[in-house]
């Protein structure tokens, strides 16, 4: 995942080459979300995305599926599924690859639901007419996928609207919905945001569960590093629509390097704490993805910033294992980094709170 044209790899099942994506603005300028992005995923791999809010893994999802309208967010770069080129391709071709190939998961099924459409017909709109030149039933399929998302008295759901479910169980239908089509690749944006701690990890068992029986490779976004954490095979950091560190989940945990990616885990929560006891939490905020500052984005809060950071953006590089590369020009962990610590605790260097 470095700053070169990706190589595929025979296994592979997803390629994005240093893909960005513009928003342009009306005053002319151009509002970069997502900034020369590079990843493989294989066959049944997940892969976590993680990041602030704002950082662009929602719009990188909607980039890989196509979603955005190339007049109101032209993307540059490629992404290959199944080595077929999907930048660029018409959009009739592209949407006959929605739910057979490639789906998505939304954050709120409230929003990807339909209100005035019952259950049933929602689900059966995404069931394929036939498979294997054979016909389906579409309503014996849709309570087939009601069953396989773990929703009971599936009967009686196909007549109901979405505002009669609970968010759990919204949540479980738009999952449904997703898998009609024999997906191969699973996109799930934050599907658990809107739901409460104890459905949030029933649904994420349940995505963890039909990608194993169903071989799917996934992407799991989030804001949480906890929530991927135990979930992937490997996870991408994000920070200001750019890749800040990637590499596979233990090792990611095991040998951080980037500072961004230290203080993500410095947030998570540890059971057992006394009661009081301070949250770590990352001072400032992400920068402007309009006027982006001229070094490391990261800078400003950075505890082991120092004057090269503010005045050169360190390129993504190769840490000394296997498929993790980073940027920072003092990683945590190097001796570099120790000496920029000890140098910024002895002139009290401010960061930004």
């Amino acid at each position: 995942m470095l700053e070169r044209d990706n190589t595929d790899r025979a296994d592979d099942l997803l390629v994005v080459d240093r893909l960005s994506v513009e928003f342009p603005l009306p005053d002319g300028r151009r509002l970069r979300a997502v900034d020369s992005v590079s990843l493989n995923l294989r066959q049944g791999e997940t892969l976590g995305v993680v990041g602030e809010s704002g950082s662009g893994k929602s719009v990188l999802l909607r980039s890989i599926m196509g979603l955005l309208h190339p007049k109101t967010a032209p993307r540059e770069g490629s992404v290959r599924l199944d080595s077929r080129e999907l930048v660029g391709l018409p959009r009739r071709q592209l949407r006959r690859l929605w739910g057979t190939s490639i789906s998505i998961v939304f954050q709120d099924p409230m929003s990807s639901l339909n209100p005035v459409v019952r259950i049933g017909r929602q689900i059966g709109e995404s069931v394929l007419p036939e498979v294997d030149g054979e016909p389906v039933d579409v309503r014996e399929r849709s309570l087939e996928l009601l069953r396989l998302v773990g929703i009971s008295e599936p009967k009686r759901r196909l007549r109901q609207y979405p505002h009669e479910l609970s968010g759990g169980m919204r949540q479980r239908v738009a999952i449904a919905i997703a898998l009609a089509g024999h997906p191969r690749l699973l996109l799930a944006d934050e599907p658990t945001t809107a739901l409460d701690v104890t459905v949030q990890a029933q649904i994420l068992d349940l995505l963890a569960e039909l990608q194993n029986r169903l071989d799917m490779a996934m992407i799991l976004v989030s804001h949480d590093l906890a929530v991927v954490a135990t979930r992937t095979d490997r996870i991408m950091v994000m920070y200001a629509g750019q890749v800040v560190e990637s590499a596979p989940t233990r090792t990611l945990f095991r040998s951080t390097r980037m500072p961004y990616t230290e203080a993500l885990i410095n947030s998570i929560p540890v059971p057992g704490q006394p009661r009081h006891t301070r949250f770590h939490t990352i001072g400032g905020r992400p920068p402007s993805l309009v006027d982006r500052p001229l070094g490391c984005p990261f800078a400003p809060r950075c505890r082991y910033v120092q004057p090269r950071c503010l005045e050169e953006q360190p390129p993504l590089v190769a840490a000394g294992t296997p498929d993790h590369s980073y940027r920072c020009w003092f990683p945590v962990g190097t001796p570099e980094g120790r000496d920029a610590l000890e140098r910024n605790a002895a002139e009290q260097t401010p960061v930004t709170s």
